[in-house]
């Protein structure tokens, strides 16, 4: 990929950022709701509740500083009675147990839940925020913080347009921002930046029949995305097969797990790319999270069922992880739950042992997105799979998006909401230890600018 920086955008940056501006402070921790596609049967939508952490394709929303000790945080909020879209960042302070009263960036003008951010660091601590749109009707945004390591004042740098942002900082080397483009479906791109201001223009690397949806995660100087395919003619419920692909110069050579040299854009279903056929197994594909283990070697946490309708006629939902050996790939199953949107994370150590931290068990709203959230582990690298642990239980609602953090702190391990899967409601926010003996609710209402979080259980 050429660098060649758009002079359009580049005036759009400037003429966005004028100076950083002290944010305002919410008064507490809400979350969004949000739904998807009404189903007109007792599920009530495609998917829905409390959303402040989807989707999974936004990647990451937590990254842990260990310069300051603090784990950086986004979410999609609203205020007190509302449902527009607010852009939300804050901050758990490891040493002191505490997180102060989160910053809206902005309001997004709406309640699709596909416009929540991002987040990143850069080498010298500075904060991005990348705020997302759902397609090309609302424009996207870059935030950079205005000191290192600090949430108090932003500036915007970028009004443009992208959808399900992924950006990966590299040491010494600048951003490399995955991100999807709405035209003719949902096509994959990639861009690079030095410093966060002068982008290369976007690069198309897979775009196959109406597209993709796309997980990535970087391993040292490597970047790895792992994604399904939309068929042709059958609508954007449809996904299936899986394919990985990774680069190790910020997107301008792309190659196999094995270092074939890939020509991109990929076009076609059938190419070296692909890791495992699941249309011919007659199954969707929905991909939930790519980590690499000890050795580099990616593995990918899928959930594959018959059909996209919530209900158990498509059962079994069952959870995967799909991993390179070192010469072929090798599938595992984890667990079953009950709808394609149940999401979790998939860690790779420390010590040999694997975790997932999701809602692999049954909640209130029986069927629905979520349940309650559960921590599994591995020994024998993704082989076989046990249940340690259901870290929430008799829930009010169901808690669903177990998110990752970049460089996870055993504190601040998993960060998800909760939600009623039926109807609009509240919604809360939430984070996990290691262990999974302590679950903490962030402060729904704050009454000082800084509080430490609810032990909530299990």
């Amino acid at each position: 990929m050429r660098p060649i920086i758009r002079a359009a955008l580049v005036l759009a940056a400037l003429a966005a950022a004028a100076g950083a501006e002290e944010m305002p402070r919410a008064d507490g921790y809400r979350g969004i709701w949000y739904m998807n596609q009404p189903t007109k049967d007792e599920y009530v939508y495609k998917y829905s509740g409390g959303l402040g952490t989807y989707c999974m394709k936004h990647i990451p929303m937590a990254v842990h500083a260990p310069a300051v000790n603090k784990t950086f945080f986004v979410y999609g909020g609203v205020a007190p009675g509302e449902n527009s879209l607010l852009e939300m960042v804050s901050y758990y302070d490891h040493a002191t147990g505490t997180v102060p009263r989160p910053v809206i960036l902005m309001d997004k003008k709406t309640d699709d839940a596909h416009d929540n951010p991002v987040i990143s660091l850069d080498g010298e601590g500075h904060i991005w925020v990348f705020a997302s749109s759902h397609g090309t009707s609302r424009p996207s945004y870059i935030f950079r913080s205005e000191k290192p390591y600090d949430i108090g004042a932003f500036e915007r740098v970028l009004e443009t347009n992208f959808s399900y942002p992924q950006p990966w900082h590299l040491a010494g080397e600048g951003f490399l921002f995955l991100h999807t483009r709405y035209a003719q479906g949902r096509g994959l791109f990639c861009a690079a930046s030095p410093d966060g201001r002068t982008w290369s223009e976007p690069q198309s690397i897979a775009h196959i029949a109406e597209g993709h949806y796309q997980v990535s995660w970087p391993c040292g100087k490597r970047v790895g995305t792992a994604f399904d395919y939309h068929p042709p003619k059958k609508g954007l419920n449809f996904r299936t097969n899986l394919y990985y692909m990774e680069t190790g110069d910020l997107g301008r050579t792309w190659r196999t797990v094995s270092g074939e040299p890939l020509a991109v854009p990929l076009t076609e279903a059938k190419n070296p790319a692909l890791v495992h056929d699941f249309e011919a197994d007659g199954l969707l594909v929905y991909v939930k999270d790519l980590n690499y283990d000890a050795e580099g070697r990616p593995a990918i946490l899928i959930v594959t069922s018959r059909g996209w309708q919530p209900g158990p006629q498509n059962s079994p939902h069952t959870w995967r992880v799909v991993r390179w050996t070192g010469g072929a790939w090798k599938i595992s199953d984890i667990a079953v739950s009950n709808n394609n949107y149940d999401s979790g994370s998939l860690y790779t150590g420390p010590g040999g042992v694997w975790r997932i931290v999701g809602p692999t068990e049954p909640g209130p709203q029986a069927y629905n997105p979520g349940g309650e959230i559960a921590l599994w582990s591995s020994r024998d690298s993704g082989d076989t799979w046990t249940r340690d642990r259901v870290l929430t239980a008799n829930s009010e609602y169901n808690h669903g998006h177990a998110r990752r953090p970049l460089n996870a702190h055993p504190g601040f391990f998993s960060f998800w909401a909760d939600g009623h899967g039926r109807q609009p409601s509240d919604s809360r926010l939430y984070f996990c230890d290691i262990t999974g003996e302590n679950v903490y609710r962030l402060p729904v209402t704050m009454t000082e600018d800084f509080q430490t979080p609810e032990r909530v259980g299990p």
